[in-house]
């Protein structure tokens, strides 16, 4: 709880209702990437700056691990329901040169 007037003041200086808005776009545009299959609509009520997609069949924890130990990209890639799904979260420091080097690092690209 101290930090929450400082956490609040730095939002306030860095428009991160804008910030917001562009990690949101981001995600929009991961959207696109033809074998990611999102689980929500394509609506910020769903998803702000975190989503998730389903992944086509793959073994979920060696592509995991892969993606940290060669690329140091960390995100959770989880099997459930007999399925496989990334979630991505994106925060003001991302770009969409960071985001579309997840995609084109899954093995699963056409």
């Amino acid at each position: 709880y101290l930090s929450v007037p400082a956490a609040v003041e730095f939002m306030a200086e860095h428009d991160w209702d804008s910030v917001r808005a562009q990690c949101h776009e981001l995600l929009r545009e991961l959207r696109a990437v033809p074998f990611l299959k999102p689980v929500s609509p394509d609506s910020s009520e769903w998803y702000a700056q975190m989503a998730a997609f389903e992944l086509p069949a793959c073994d979920a924890e060696p592509l995991k691990r892969r993606l940290y130990d060669e690329y140091k990209i960390e995100v959770p890639i989880i099997e459930w329901g007999g399925k496989q799904f990334v979630r991505v979260s994106v925060q003001g420091y991302n770009t969409w040169e960071g985001v579309g080097a997840l995609a084109a690092l899954l093995p699963f690209r056409r």
